[in-house]
């Protein structure tokens, strides 16, 4: 790896932790909400939370970058409160990641809720638990599996991803510059031995994370209430 290929890394890595972050505050309600919900939308909000899984990235990334050209309201209105623009940006590529990767945190999270079941928060609720506090005590707990799968699994999508960074942020160094597509310019400039450290980085990075996944899902296993 030479050394103008150490930024792509380093922001690489904080597209992914940020993204993850973020995702784990959002889609840890949205998950709840799915998970206990009995409202008639709710396949159509299913539909839209996994549409990034069988949507090909570079028709999500296009109409990202539409959404965040700033002649369009969100654009025009994120360059009017930070006066920078969303496309070829770091927050451009945050937001279309979050987007991108939202069915990998979601959907664990929802299954390991329902699993959870509506038995042991109404046990809470008799007990005279708040709602709020039964979801932290009972709900959380219940659903450590779903989460640690959640976020690795949402760290590890956002590590590679290609369309969709590429069309919304370009390959601007030290901006929007991240490891996919330093790997594509080192192929692309015939630069095969570059090429082949990035990919054996992001290729043990993505194994070690669902390692520790497939590790910690049996060592704790799932128990049904």
């Amino acid at each position: 790896m030479t050394l103008p290929d150490l930024p792509a890394l380093w922001l690489t890595l904080r597209l992914a932790l940020t993204t993850t972050g973020l995702l784990l505050l959002i889609g840890t309600p949205l998950a709840w909400w799915l998970a206990t919900t009995r409202t008639r939308a709710k396949p159509v909000i299913e539909a839209l939370v996994a549409l990034p899984l069988v949507l090909p990235p570079t028709v999500l990334g296009f109409y990202l970058l539409i959404a965040f050209n700033p002649d369009s309201p969100i654009g025009s209105f994120w360059l009017s409160v930070t006066g920078d623009t969303l496309t070829f940006s770091f927050a451009g590529l945050v937001i279309a990641s979050v987007i991108y990767s939202l069915p990998f945190m979601v959907q664990p999270l929802q299954t390991a809720f329902e699993t959870t079941g509506r038995s042991a928060m109404e046990l809470a609720a008799s007990l005279r638990a708040a709602p709020l506090d039964a979801f932290f005590t009972v709900a959380m707990p219940g659903a450590a599996r779903g989460f640690v799968t959640a976020i690795v699994l949402s760290f590890a999508h956002t590590l590679g991803e290609f369309g969709v960074v590429l069309m919304v942020g370009g390959n601007i160094p030290e901006r929007t510059r991240v490891i996919s597509i330093a790997i594509y310019e080192h192929v692309d400039n015939l630069a095969y031995a570059e090429a082949h450290t990035l990919s054996a980085i992001l290729l043990g990075l993505s194994f070690i994370v669902l390692l520790f996944v497939y590790a910690f899902n049996r060592r704790f296993p799932v128990h049904a209430h």
